[in-house]
């Protein structure tokens, strides 16, 4: 199978980590990765941010972790089948203490600033980021909670946020275990005119 193709399958979410640290080469070499991506006018709108400090890993955890309970509550009520299939299944209960539902004790918290309001093209660039760390033997999981720190004056000076600018985030390291398995996928709806 055509390797990029294969990326694309195989690639999964990561959600146990080694505490080994990356080496700074590969970091730059997903870095790069993600730099190649498409963007609109060839703007290149993001810059990107690596979060290995423990203290400042605490202070996202923390920030966050307050408004992750407060969303499985509002779930828990409002939609308790949602709440208990899939915000509660094993991976979480298995965690270890203390507990990091959002970044997972992962090696590093990576952020894709995107200074332009360009979402899509930031996508993209996270998009590149995950599928090279899985072609080297990483794993990476997409956190969409780690944009709810914005709000916090303290990350916004460590992140040097500016007012208009949105974050991306993305945990990576080196697997615990194997990959999980792939879940069902839904055939994709097609229109051929």
């Amino acid at each position: 199978m055509n390797q990029v193709l294969e990326a694309i399958k195989k690639r999964r979410s990561v959600r146990f980590f080694h505490s080994k640290p990356i080496e700074m080469d590969i970091i730059t070499t997903i870095i790069e990765a993600g730099n190649q991506a498409p963007s609109a006018g060839n703007l290149h709108p993001w810059r990107f941010i690596i979060v290995e400090d423990e203290k400042i890993k605490r202070l996202l955890l923390e920030v966050t972790l307050s408004k992750w309970r407060k969303i499985v509550e509002y779930l828990k009520n409002t939609r308790p089948e949602y709440y208990k299939e899939i915000m509660f299944e094993s991976r979480y209960r298995e965690l270890e203490e203390p507990k990091d539902h959002i970044y997972f004790h992962a090696p590093i918290i990576l952020f894709i600033i995107d200074f332009r309001r360009h979402a899509v093209d930031c996508a993209l660039a996270c998009q590149n980021i995950m599928l090279s760390t899985y072609s080297l033997s990483l794993g990476t999981c997409y956190v969409g909670f780690g944009a709810m720190v914005t709000d916090n004056a303290e990350i916004r000076k460590v992140l040097e946020l500016k007012d208009d600018e949105q974050i991306h985030t993305i945990v990576l390291g080196y697997p615990k275990e194997d990959l999980p398995r792939r879940p069902p996928k839904k055939e994709p709806q097609i229109k051929w005119i």
